[in-house]
């Protein structure tokens, strides 16, 4: 078996170099992607901090309980993070998560919030997504149509993309709105799931969303030739594509997002490296 892993700090809020908020866990049968959420008011914890608090708690219970059922360990997971750490649920940093373990016979995914995972087989790319987020519906200007309006990023931009946060926030772990890691355990039962063959995967990618956003939002490539891109130049070929999209759309305004560049981490696993020529 061959895992390669890539990652790539983004910029914060304030356009400058910061540690990244993504975080990455590889054990000898499953690998984690949480994605800390970006915390917008000063003097808070942050969602990096969460994140890796959170993909400790995940670990200990892949490796001390392979059997368990993967959103009872991640409900087990937030609920003794926030209880440690005395989280309230709606007011607590918040992460997304994406796990793929994998037995003699099975590779299960789990999906909580927009880090995909995506199972290579002969049928091509079978993608598992939580689409929640990006769905939700837009009220008002927000942020995005300031930057399509060419305001660029900047202290208006922040002002904008906090006033935006706070309809969003409303809808954190609520029915009708989104589903992330924060201090309600309850959240992963809301996880999106699935299983496959082993015998059918040949690879297995994990993605947070500042790699996943080169498919999804830029479209300058799909998931098929994605897949292609890892396999033949590896991981870190994908995170260079995407931040040289980013590179020609500076201000923002052909892609609106939150910064000029997000974290990027991306995890392939082969799981049958040894079969090829």
């Amino acid at each position: 078996m061959k895992i390669d892993v890539a990652e790539r700090p983004g910029v914060g809020l304030d356009g400058q170099e910061r540690p990244s908020e993504d975080v990455v866990v590889v054990l000898p049968n499953a690998v984690v992607v949480l994605d800390g959420a970006t915390t917008l008011l000063p003097g808070r914890r942050s969602g990096g901090w969460y994140a890796t608090l959170l993909s400790g708690q995940i670990a200990g219970r892949l490796t001390g309980y392979p059997d368990m059922d993967l959103a009872d360990l991640l409900a087990a997971a937030i609920g003794a993070l926030a209880r440690e750490q005395d989280l309230v649920a709606g007011d607590a940093p918040a992460s997304t998560v994406a796990i793929a373990r994998w037995s003699g016979d099975t590779v299960e995914g789990l999906v909580l919030g927009d880090s995909p995972i995506v199972a290579v087989t002969a049928q091509g790319p079978q993608v598992l997504a939580d689409e929640r987020l990006a769905t939700l519906p837009r009220t008002g200007p927000g942020y995005r149509s300031r930057l399509r309006a060419g305001g660029g990023y900047g202290a208006d931009h922040v002002a904008a993309l906090r006033t935006s946060a706070v309809g969003v926030d409303r809808l954190r772990n609520t029915e009708g709105g989104y589903w992330v890691a924060e201090a309600d355990p309850d959240a992963a039962y809301h996880a999106v799931r699935a299983r496959w063959p082993r015998a059918d995967v040949r690879q297995v990618l994990l993605a947070s969303d500042g790699v996943s956003c080169g498919v999804d939002d830029y479209g300058i490539l799909d998931w098929p030739a994605a897949v292609e891109l890892v396999t033949t130049a590896g991981a870190q070929a994908m995170l260079d594509a995407v931040r040289a999209a980013e590179e020609q759309d500076r201000d923002g305004a052909r892609w609106p997002r939150p910064k000029p560049h997000d974290d990027q981490a991306l995890v392939v696993v082969d799981l049958q490296s040894e079969n090829r020529d």
